[in-house]
């Protein structure tokens, strides 16, 4: 299929991607699929089977969660004064 592709057909699809993607996206795409097709070979090489992940050390404890931080008590933010009433200064 890939055969019959005339050079102002190639041009025309080239085209045609600059616009759906723009220019500064294609070399991503293409890397993308690079890397892709990489990793789809050596699957397919290996037979399709899966490497083992490597297990755990045993001596190692268990991730725990970060303790919360405690927290201060803010001042009381200052009420407005009631309307007819003066406001005190700050100290």
């Amino acid at each position: 299929m890939l055969q019959n592709l005339r050079p102002m057909e190639i041009v025309l699809i080239v085209g045609i991607l600059v616009l759906l993607f723009g220019a500064k996206k294609l070399p991503q795409l293409a890397k993308s699929v690079g890397e892709s097709l990489k990793i789809l070979k050596t699957e397919v090489g290996d037979g399709g089977r899966a490497t083992p992940a490597p297990a755990a050390p045993a001596d190692t404890a268990p991730a725990t969660a970060p303790a919360a931080p405690a927290t201060a008590s803010a001042p009381a933010p200052e009420q407005p004064a009631a309307p007819g009433q003066a406001a005190s200064p700050a100290a």
